[in-house]
């Protein structure tokens, strides 16, 4: 029997899930990616951020806005291309990205999501090893479900 969705027994169900239910396996990078590998990364999957991760351990977070920030941060009015993706995607990530816990409940996630805006958060243990990611597709598709 399928529940109709706004229904209290439909809403219940994902009220049930924590982010552990519907996180995927992460794909990470190390702290010495080069920018320009990081944007075929992006472009390749079409994901809009990678977690960052050296010995297990979340260092980072990195997007493709933070990529187009280090186009502007640059000295130069047009700097070369090359140059900047030259660099290392720890020039530009973020060293203290939003996170969740595989035992968050997703709606506590969802709030974070819409609060903050962001798109994904990585998902870390207690050690803050990365164990999986969570995007808004991951959440909608719960939502759908529930």
């Amino acid at each position: 029997m399928t529940l109709a969705a706004g229904t209290a027994e439909a809403d219940y169900g994902f009220l049930e899930l924590e982010v552990a239910d519907v996180m995927s396996e992460p794909l990470s990078i190390g702290p010495e990616t080069k920018l320009a590998e990081v944007e075929r990364i992006l472009e390749e999957t079409g994901f809009n951020g990678l977690p960052v991760v050296e010995g297990g351990v979340l260092v980072g977070f990195v997007t493709s806005l933070d990529l187009l920030r280090a186009f502007t941060d640059d000295e130069e009015t047009l700097p070369s291309a090359g140059r900047i993706l030259g660099r290392p995607v720890d020039s530009v990530m973020r060293i203290d990205p939003l996170v969740v816990q595989p035992r968050t409940p997703l709606s506590r996630a969802m709030e974070k999501m819409v609060r903050t805006r962001n798109k994904s958060f990585p998902v870390v243990d207690a050690d803050y090893r990365l164990v999986g990611m969570v995007s808004r597709a991951d959440v909608m598709s719960a939502l759908r479900r529930s």
